[in-house]
């Protein structure tokens, strides 16, 4: 049966909260992974197919029941010396059904997010959609006559030193929803824009202490408290989709669509894998790129960690303790709004950890958690950006990101039309800038696979 979006809202309220009272009697049905985009799926999405989301709800709560059923078989028999070949392989292939469930479930949440290009929300001036009818042409034909003057009439800007006009406003939100819809971590950063090449901030490493003193008494100057200065370039990225010159010439195509998307995902993977390991040196600093310290000796400008108990692995005995002082080496007032993030590989292991007594999983899918269920309570965020398990490697990140780590964007995406360099082809380049770094040191802790 096709609905439309008018007629699923309640629908999809009514799932959630069957969903909400399963979870809250010990049956969680509902994949994490939809908190995103379920709750847009009536205001985002024309028309979906409401019996899909109630098949995938269904099977995610039958394939979790069955995983925990054989897992249990599975701990039960290795702690009696049985071989467990067998019921490894079943424990195995139930877990990739669960990794599966969750992306179909994933994707339902993206496609939901996705932005339309109508130029929703606010009124266009005259002067802008005169903009972006000529933008259009432009697209199609290059014909760059006028454009430039009318560009600075409707957003007051001409072109940059390197030529190449503004993408309308909804292609460059688009982008940057694509980015946060891809990057974890850039979705639960701080976002600031600006309109110059850096970003400066002051931050305060630690604070004044109040003393007791006597009845007419001094304790003389208190002393104390720190700053530092942080400085967030924002650095060049860019994206080069090409289209046929006779794909220009076919009025089906959504053209504005179809490159915003390829140029989204384009700048969403880059700004992805520069949020958790880049270098810093001509683009954004990662969190596992900073220098680090055991927790025990944390000092600012270093991220602190606490380490798995093994080399390139958990613990073989109550390997979720090591989960349990990661989550501690965070102060409290950090730990509201804090999240895991890890790889799909790394929660796929976590997912079958139990509590030293072992009656009780550490992970646990959950409606109204975050992407990626809850683990000891936080949400978990997947982002396949991390490390993955390796000798050292900081693969799980916990923390209160918000706080902890700033993503820089420089207003306003560039496009530059070319096709003379390659026959028959129109190459399209795409600029943006953006930067990225940690902007509070204690609101983020790292689990390290080592003993030290």
């Amino acid at each position: 049966m096709k609905l439309s979006r008018n007629h699923t809202a309640l629908g999809i309220c009514a799932l959630l909260a069957a969903a909400a009272l399963a979870a809250l009697f010990g049956h969680p049905v509902l994949p994490p992974e939809a908190l995103a985009g379920l709750g847009m799926i009536p205001m985002a999405m024309g028309d979906i197919e409401l019996k899909d989301l109630k098949s995938l709800i269904d099977k995610q709560g039958e394939a979790w029941g069955e995983f925990t059923r054989k897992n249990d078989e599975l701990i039960k028999a290795k702690a009696d010396g049985k071989a467990v070949g067998d019921l490894q392989a079943t424990v195995d292939k139930l877990n990739a059904e669960l990794n599966t469930l969750t992306a179909q479930m994933t994707d339902l949440a993206k496609k939901s997010n996705r932005i339309k290009n109508d130029g929703g929300g606010s009124e266009l001036t005259e002067a802008q959609v005169a903009y972006k009818a000529a933008f259009k042409s432009f697209l199609r034909k290059g014909d760059e006559n006028g454009l430039e003057d009318l560009q600075r009439k409707a957003y007051n800007s001409g072109s940059g030193p390197d030529g190449g006009y503004l993408v309308m406003p909804e292609m460059d939100a688009e982008i940057i929803r694509v980015v946060g819809v891809v990057s974890a971590i850039g979705r639960l950063a701080r976002q600031v824009t600006i309109g110059t090449d850096t970003f400066k901030k002051v931050a305060k490493k630690s604070g004044m202490a109040a003393r007791f003193v006597g009845a007419g008494a001094t304790g003389g100057e208190t002393t104390g408290v720190s700053w530092a200065e942080l400085e967030f370039p924002v650095h060049t990225a860019e994206a080069e989709p090409w289209v046929f010159n006779e794909t220009l010439q076919d009025a089906i195509i959504d053209l504005e669509s179809d490159l915003t998307l390829e140029a989204g995902i384009a700048f969403a993977e880059l700004a992805g894998s520069a949020f958790a390991v880049g270098t810093g040196a001509g683009a954004p600093r990662g969190i596992t790129a900073y220098d680090t310290v055991a927790n025990a000796s944390y000092a600012w400008g270093k991220l602190g960690y606490v380490v798995s108990g093994t080399s390139a692995g958990f613990a073989a005995s109550n390997p979720g303790d090591n989960l349990i002082a990661l989550q501690h080496s965070l102060k409290s007032q950090y730990r509201p709004g804090a999240a895991y993030v890890m790889a799909d590989s790394v929660l796929s292991t976590v997912r079958q950890m139990k509590d030293g007594s072992g009656n009780f999983y550490l992970w646990q899918p959950d409606p109204l958690a975050g992407f990626g269920g809850r683990l000891l309570g936080s949400p978990v965020e997947i982002d396949d950006n991390m490390p993955v398990v390796a000798a050292n490697a900081l693969a799980i990140a916990y923390g209160n990101f918000a706080q902890g780590y700033l993503v820089v964007n420089r207003s306003g995406t560039v496009l530059i039309r070319d096709n003379v360099t390659a026959k028959g082809k129109t190459k399209f380049n795409f600029r943006r800038r953006f930067g990225g770094g940690v902007q509070n040191f204690e609101a983020i802790k790292l689990l390290k696979f080592g003993t030290s």
